[in-house]
């Protein structure tokens, strides 16, 4: 009798543990997509109308206090020359002050002395464009002896940035109906839209680094360009 209820109370276990264990339910598995993947480029050309200017005193003297002195009396005269020719006091700003020292030597090669060396560069914003060329010569007369870099800009990108971002899209766009229609396929949903946004910029490279600027180099016309607002956009597509 007891192994009777034994043999009863174990499968009696074994119903309760199956009814406790997971379900399983069979579904179908999801039907693999499809897609086209293609990358879009749209550009929008536009005229400077800003420009960003470093420009320096460089003095050297065998005493740090007269090499600090002398570059002080230039600096003030540079910043002065800058703002009478338009420039506002905010769109002027320093970018580096650094004095270092400078062994000298003889033609022998033997070291005759030191001499200590005080650079004073300053930011500025040009907002007249047609202003500058003037500005460089008034600024190289104040005691300016290095340039080291004009960058051009746009003072607003905005409308231009929304024009390329749009160019791009359809750029892509048609670029996906092309290979669909070459394939017999047709377009479906978008699935991912990824984009990147490049803004190149003109330069023109002054010949500086303490003390290599000149006036005639200043006088010749510089020329802005233009600067292309280029946006790649990456669209996946569905296709069927």
């Amino acid at each position: 009798m007891r192994t009777k209820f034994f043999a009863f109370s174990i499968l009696a276990l074994a119903l309760v543990l199956s009814a406790c264990g997971p379900t399983t339910i069979n579904q179908a598995a999801p039907e693999n997509l499809r897609t086209l993947n293609v990358n879009g480029v749209g550009q929008v050309y536009l005229t400077p109308d800003i420009a960003y200017i470093n420009i320096g005193v460089n003095t050297q003297s065998a005493s740090a206090s007269e090499s600090v002195a002398t570059n002080k009396d230039k600096s003030n005269a540079l910043i002065e020359a800058i703002k009478a020719a338009g420039v506002d006091a905010k769109d002027i700003h320093t970018t580096n002050f650094s004095i270092w020292s400078n062994p000298t030597y003889d033609e022998l090669g033997q070291a005759t002395g030191t001499n200590y060396v005080v650079d004073n560069t300053v930011n500025i914003t040009v907002r007249d464009l047609d202003s500058l060329g003037d500005l460089l010569d008034s600024a190289i007369s104040a005691g300016a002896n290095s340039i080291y870099s004009i960058q051009f800009d746009v003072a607003d990108k905005t409308a231009a940035t929304k024009e390329a971002r749009a160019k791009a899209v359809e750029d892509a766009k048609a670029q996906a109906q092309e290979l669909a229609d070459a394939a017999g396929l047709s377009l479906a949903e978008i699935q991912t839209i990824n984009f990147y946004e490049s803004s190149p910029t003109a330069f023109f490279e002054g010949k500086g680094g303490g003390g290599g600027v000149t006036v005639e180099a200043a006088a010749v016309p510089i020329q802005p360009g233009q600067l292309a607002i280029s946006v790649t956009v990456n669209v996946t597509y569905t296709i069927k």
